[in-house]
């Protein structure tokens, strides 16, 4: 495992005037291309091929999605809005099969490293947050919208002491001023993106005032995490200050998968780096920016806005509690017997962000494994049989 360079990366995603906005190649799935399943040595060579691309364009950063089935996503039948191409369940199975540590993320790891490119991947639970921490390594993370209340994950996140990259789609104000304090607490190296989740978001929905409005609210750096087409909007944002910029990539918005279609391809991501690295060094081409009519159409409000068409799907990404073994009556509940999983419309226990509140309280009854964990089956008191 590569040595830890969480410290250097802080300084580079945290000092945008020194270091340059930090830009990630966000390839997440982008791997897979085909509805047929593949064999794993494709998947790879795929995803060698797109870091190279994006190394190729002057990105710093590209950032994978590394699931885990087990304590992700129970075996409930629904489809997310944004990718009818496969029900959740078997799309995070195929993602946790398609991706061995040995056979899939060691290796690529360090083909990225030999690119000169930091590697990280968002982790989609506590249980693919330790694959990455304490199998393959990463020097920091990045919370997808859809965890932003998982407090299981959320709390082995904080303690690694590592840096934090928090997207803040799909969420009210109320719960991303909850979720920063709750990083707070023992981490203070955090960056909060704004973002959109719609799947491509038009430039009307962009409502990139949000960024100004982060800034004034919020003692960190803010960044951007952008779903429209093309790179316009993202370069507006920089030239509001924005100091992440993360886009989807891929060799084709053609290809079959869930992200392709809101991703840009090898030369926009290169159009994208040369013209934040004009940015930087001009402020008169930020101005010039800033007075365009594509930027005044993406401005909107100046506030944290939950878009109607965002909500739609918090009910299958948010995330309940659920006993992650079989839980004996009388048991109190620590840690590793706490799972959080999607889909919360269905899942039926207490939401992710009680997490807390259920350590250390003893079980009423039996559990099985992914049985829901409610205020019904926990004692509120000792004193209660």
């Amino acid at each position: 495992m590569a040595q830890d360079n969480s410290q250097e990366i802080w300084k580079k995603i945290s000092s945008p005037v020194s270091e340059g906005v930090f830009i990630i190649a966000e390839i997440g799935k982008n791997f897979i291309q085909t509805r047929d399943e593949r064999p794993v040595e494709e998947y790879l060579e795929n995803a060698k091929k797109l870091v190279d691309e994006a190394a190729k364009a002057g990105a710093d950063a590209v950032k994978f999605q590394t699931h885990n089935v087990e304590d992700e996503q129970l075996n409930i039948n629904v489809t997310s809005p944004h990718f009818k191409g496969s029900d959740r369940y078997n799309w995070v199975a195929r993602n946790t099969g398609a991706t061995p540590v040995e056979g899939f993320w060691k290796p690529l790891k360090e083909h990225c490293e030999k690119r000169g490119i930091v590697f990280f991947s968002t982790p989609m639970s506590r249980g693919s947050a330790k694959i990455l921490n304490e199998q393959i390594g990463v020097s920091l993370w990045k919370i997808g919208s859809g965890d932003i209340l998982d407090f299981v994950m959320l709390d082995y996140l904080r303690n690694t002491g590592k840096p934090i990259i928090l997207s803040s789609g799909m969420s009210t104000l109320e719960e991303v001023e909850k979720t920063v304090k709750f990083l707070r607490e023992k981490n203070n190296q955090i960056v909060l993106l704004h973002c959109v989740s719609k799947y491509p978001c038009p430039p009307e929905d962009l409502h990139l005032r949000t960024i100004d409005f982060y800034k004034e609210k919020f003692d960190m750096p803010i960044g951007f995490s952008d779903h429209s087409i093309g790179v316009d909007s993202a370069l507006v944002a920089v030239a509001m200050g924005a100091t992440v910029i993360e886009k989807h990539f891929s060799l084709s918005r053609d290809l079959w998968g869930s992200d392709h279609k809101v991703s840009l391809t090898p030369e926009e991501l290169a159009d994208l780096v040369a013209g934040v690295r004009e940015l930087e060094n001009n402020p008169r081409k930020r101005q010039e920016l800033l007075n365009s009519d594509f930027a005044k159409r993406g401005m909107g409000q100046k506030e944290k806005v939950l878009q109607e068409g965002e909500a739609a799907f918090r009910p299958l990404f948010r995330k309940s509690l659920m006993a992650g073994q079989d839980i004996s009556a009388g048991t109190v509940l620590a840690e590793e017997m706490i799972y959080a999983m999607r889909p919360q419309q269905y899942a039926g226990g207490l939401p992710s962000e009680n997490y807390e509140s259920v350590l250390g309280k003893k079980t009423k009854q039996d559990l099985k494994k992914y049985d829901p964990i409610t205020e019904l089956t926990l004692r509120r008191t000792e004193y209660e049989l």
